[in-house]
């Protein structure tokens, strides 16, 4: 659990950016689901919206409201001092992120947060990871779709192949599901970022430790048939597979030799080319600041799926894992993959630092390797599937 005791600060967990599309979601989500004892707090820079919010919300005479700007540092510094963890929705995070990271590795408090942006992970961590291993903060990133399905299923299905050898698995992704306007922002702005991405990713190779006797790899698959799926696998260009891959060589558990692999699943071919082109299409856009405004404008941040919508929605990640002469094929499934499921383990990533036995970690760190079964444990419960399918 958090390394601060209850009694060190106010709140067990803040939650900053909470009346955003994502930020309702999953406050409604910890009023409807979190323990009656905890302590916990909305926070964001319009404190009236915050107040509705609260007002809304079951139990909401109980919840606190903090004032805090990413335009106004010593603001997330307070905010950082004021609770054991917490966890932000406020993006795209390579832009508004840092300052709040920086107050969190240096006042020793437990950080989530649902970026899927490459950039500002490597960076956070060649500027903040040493900091927080000193003070004993846990950074965790990617706490929501991206990338907790595929870090955890990843995770759940090395537990079924034999220790100290070899192993390989690959994932394939099946998701039908809509966009929100902040989902689409991060997105355009990581596109026309490529070569600041690249230059962080560099970086951060000069400071991270190299792994000894051990070989950990993520390559990027090629578009193929894949027969133990059934459909049309096509490489995703997304964090997920950078995340499994620092999972694996955090944990000796992932063997000697590993390597993941991470696609798309098409049923259909025509579907799978169309896909291709349309992921060609964004990112070409994304260079052209017009384009780029463009399309920003069509969906704009704190828009999103009606209930509706997302009550239709659903997403499969199935995995197939080799080694020591043994496969496996394991399935993470569950409804709406980028909202009300993003909200539900960002929620219960939240509550699985304040509260679980968890192993001894500090600095940069995954879902897998802080929380991992715990936190895979909190989902089941939840009503996310992870199973051991039939295959082959």
């Amino acid at each position: 659990m958090s390394r601060l005791k209850r009694a060190d600060r106010p709140y067990d967990l803040v939650l900053f950016g909470a009346t955003g599309f994502v930020g309702t979601l999953t406050a409604e989500y910890l009023a409807a689901h979190a323990p009656q004892d905890l302590r916990w707090a909305v926070a964001g820079r319009d404190e009236r919206r915050l107040r509705r919010l609260r007002e809304r919300l079951p139990g909401g005479a109980d919840i606190g409201v903090l004032r805090a700007d990413v335009a106004e540092p010593a603001s997330l510094y307070a905010l950082a001092e004021h609770a054991r963890v917490v966890a932000t929705t406020v993006g795209p995070y390579v832009l508004y992120g840092e300052d709040l990271v920086a107050a969190c590795a240096d006042t020793g408090t437990d950080y989530l947060d649902l970026t899927g942006e490459p950039e500002f992970v490597d960076l956070m961590y060649v500027r903040h990871d040493a900091r927080a291993r000193e003070t004993g903060a846990r950074l965790v990133h990617a706490c929501g779709f991206d990338s907790v399905p595929h870090d955890l299923g990843v995770h759940f299905t090395v537990a079924q192949l034999p220790e100290g050898v070899p192993l390989t698995v690959d994932g394939y992704v099946t998701a039908d599901a809509a966009f929100s306007g902040g989902t689409l922002a991060s997105a355009l702005n990581q596109f026309a970022r490529g070569r600041q991405m690249l230059a962080a990713a560099r970086e951060r190779g000069r400071h991270e430790p190299r792994l000894i006797e051990r070989r950990v790899t993520a390559p990027t698959g090629a578009p193929r048939f894949a027969g133990e799926v059934g459909a049309w696998a096509l490489p995703l260009p997304t964090i997920d597979p950078q995340i499994v891959r620092r999972s694996a060589k955090a944990l000796q558990r992932y063997g000697p030799d590993f390597r993941y692999r991470h696609y798309a699943a098409v049923r259909h071919l025509p579907v799978a080319l169309g896909g291709i082109a349309a992921v060609g299409a964004l990112l070409t856009a994304a260079q052209l600041p017009a384009a780029r405004r463009w399309l920003s404008d069509r969906l704009r941040p704190g828009d999103g799926p009606s209930a509706q919508k997302r009550a239709r929605s659903s997403f499969s990640v199935r995995f197939v894992g080799e080694g020591g002469g043994r496969r496996v094929f394991t399935e993470v499934a569950g409804g709406d993959p980028g909202y009300d499921e993003t909200a539900k383990m960002f929620g219960e990533a939240a509550l699985s630092l304040a509260f679980d036995d968890l192993p001894p970690t500090a600095g940069q760190v995954t879902t897998a390797q802080a929380m991992g079964d715990a936190l895979t444990a909190r989902l089941r419960a939840a009503g996310i599937t992870f199973r051991v399918a039939a295959g082959g």
